[in-house]
């Protein structure tokens, strides 16, 4: 049986565990961004899913950083939250309302925060524990 986690790691696992719930709902919102000329330039009214690129960054970076501060068992819970907060809040937004844009953008969303985070935590999982092993 492993031992307690320490205030120290409580509070990382709690703040780490908040920065995914916010960048959920971050990556959530701004996913509908356009090159519309109201937020961003005009250039031809395209989509502009910048957000997928924040989540292919950040939801692997707080599983390791989980997994190397806290410990890799708990790495997983930054994940669920954000693949949480992606579905639920997606597709039950503020007020009833459907937040989770209906097209190409939103699987683009969820395969690239969730695929790049379920690989980082098969990766942090797999590796033997420090002191583990023939080494």
């Amino acid at each position: 049986m492993s031992e307690p986690l320490t205030s120290r790691q409580r509070l990382l696992l709690v703040l780490l565990t908040f920065d995914a719930f916010l960048l959920g709902l971050l990556e959530l919102f701004f996913l509908p961004l356009r090159l519309d000329g109201i937020v961003l330039p005009k250039l031809g009214d395209a989509p502009l899913p910048v957000t997928v690129v924040l989540a292919v960054l950040t939801t692997p970076l707080l599983v390791r950083t989980t997994a190397k501060v806290v410990r890799p068992s708990f790495s997983v819970i930054p994940l669920l939250v954000w693949v949480l907060v992606v579905l639920g809040m997606g597709a039950t937004g503020p007020g009833g309302d459907l937040v989770l844009i209906q097209d190409w953008r939103a699987l683009l969303l969820i395969g690239g925060g969730a695929l790049p985070g379920a690989l980082a935590l098969g990766g942090g999982l797999g590796r033997p524990a420090k002191g583990v092993g023939g080494g």
